[in-house]
């Protein structure tokens, strides 16, 4: 495991992040990015058919279970951010009708905009490295 991730959560705090999250979801505190640089994210969620219903579906399924790490981000300017990894297995459905189950490699990191005001920048890499990045629409970048 690479010394700059971090495992040591326990239980109980992990679960502190994970509703962090799925509140930000629940509350449609997020945005997928979908410009020039992020076509890979397109044709996932083409590839996928995944609407936005069943993109919340997929991020609210997520358990402490999933959970794999946090690391702080290496982005020049948001090294003070820490990003949470969750590694979910969902069972998704391709252009042509079939079934494949899909390791989704998934990493959060939690803006905070104000007391009430979180948002969410997140993004998938499925086990084929396709990449689908997510962030509010307040960021000029993903900071990921």
């Amino acid at each position: 495991m690479n010394q700059h991730y971090n495992q040591n959560y326990t239980r109980e705090e992990i679960n502190v992040i994970l509703e962090m999250i799925q509140d930000c979801v629940r509350e449609g505190r997020f945005i997928i990015s979908k410009n020039e640089n992020r076509q890979e994210n397109i044709d996932f969620i083409n590839e996928y058919n995944l609407n936005s219903i069943r993109q919340k579906e997929i991020l609210l399924k997520i358990k402490t279970e999933d959970f794999c790490h946090s690391l702080h981000n290496t982005k020049i300017g948001f090294e003070h951010e820490v990003l949470y990894v969750f590694c979910p297995k969902n069972t998704l459905f391709n252009i042509d009708g079939i079934e494949e189950i899909v390791d989704i490699y998934t990493k959060f990191n939690l803006i905070d905009r104000g007391v009430e005001n979180e948002w969410l920048s997140y993004r998938f890499i499925s086990e084929t490295s396709r990449l689908i990045i997510f962030s509010d629409d307040q960021s000029e970048s993903l900071r990921v």
